[in-house]
């Protein structure tokens, strides 16, 4: 019926499939950290503790991202930023980055 290179092909599909979940999962956590911080100002303090915390570590490595003190740092400097990750992932910017921003070059 299958042979072995279906068989695997179909393993890592599913195994892609899975990683793609678990990203989404942690793009909900920064969202709900990034509602967090804009309501009460705990978001960066929450986020923090949730990938430092065994589940959230367990869940960023499924996701397939390492679960550093870099990663973690990374994730507190985007909830400050405060930009949804849904604008982020689309790539659009505020308007005051828009005009005359693509002009400039970040030193």
């Amino acid at each position: 019926m299958f042979d072995d290179a279906d068989k695997q092909s179909f393993s890592h599909e599913q195994g892609m499939r899975a990683r793609k979940m678990f990203a989404a999962v942690v793009l909900a956590a920064l969202d709900d950290a990034i509602a967090d911080q804009r309501k009460n100002g705990t978001g960066v303090e929450a986020i923090a503790r949730w990938a430092r915390s065994r589940d959230g570590r367990e869940v960023l490595m499924c996701a397939g991202i390492d679960p550093n003190e870099r990663t973690v740092k990374g994730m507190m400097d985007f909830v400050a930023k405060g930009v949804r990750t849904s604008v982020a992932l689309r790539g659009e910017h505020d308007s005051d980055d828009s005009e005359g921003g693509s002009d400039k070059i970040a030193a």
